[in-house]
Parts: C-alpha cells; sequence; structure tokens
C-alpha cells in the first residue's frame, strides 16, 4: 500500500492508496478541496469540520442524482450467481476494502 501526502483547503494530509489508484486519489482530493473551498468562500461557514460535512453532503447528494448504474449481470439476464460466483465476488470486495483500509482501518 502507497502513502500519498496531499493537501485539502490548505492542511496536509498523509493517505494510504492502492497501488496504480494514485490518479483517482488525487481527482477525489481536488474535488473536496474545491467543494471545501468554494464553501469557505461563500463565507458563511467558518469551521474546517463544518466544512468538511457540508462537502460530502453535497458530493454524496451530486453522487445519488446521478443515473443508477447498469444492471449486473444476474439481473440482466435474469440468470442468478452461483454460490461460487457470489462468494468470489463478495471476497474480491472484502480484499479490495482491507486494502483500501490499510493496517489502520481507517479509509482516510
Amino acid at each position: 500500500m502507497k502513502q500519498l501526502e496531499v493537501t485539502i483547503l490548505g492542511q496536509s494530509y498523509l493517505l494510504a492508496c492502492p497501488e496504480g489508484g494514485e490518479s483517482l486519489l488525487h481527482a477525489a482530493v481536488a474535488t473536496v478541496d474545491s467543494e471545501m473551498s468554494a464553501i469557505r468562500d461563500a463565507g458563511k461557514v467558518k469551521a474546517r469540520e463544518r466544512m468538511a460535512v457540508l462537502a460530502a453532503l453535497n458530493l454524496a447528494y451530486r453522487l445519488a442524482e446521478r443515473p443508477a448504474a447498469p444492471p449486473s449481470r444476474a439481473a440482466a439476464d435474469d440468470t442468478p450467481l452461483s454460490d461460487t460466483e457470489a462468494d468470489a465476488m463478495i471476497n474480491g470486495l472484502i480484499e479490495r476494502l482491507d486494502a483500501t483500509l490499510g493496517d489502520d482501518g481507517q479509509l482516510l
């Protein structure tokens, strides 16, 4: 697991990043920094914690507005996943979460 130092609203953070995920992490940092800067520049909120919560809510709202993802293979052809396929998918997700969380158990 690689560690990257990034800056959000003028404050540095050391974040764990899976190999090959650097560009996605940098894009996410830029989006969060931009959102928090816009809230700060509006002048109504002074506390960083409140800016972070408002930025998270704004970004989550935009994400929720997006159209739903295309149906999964099982839903598309009405063929249910086998137990083996389902287990493989779940184990893959668990491995990705473990890799993202790293040793400290914290996403960011």
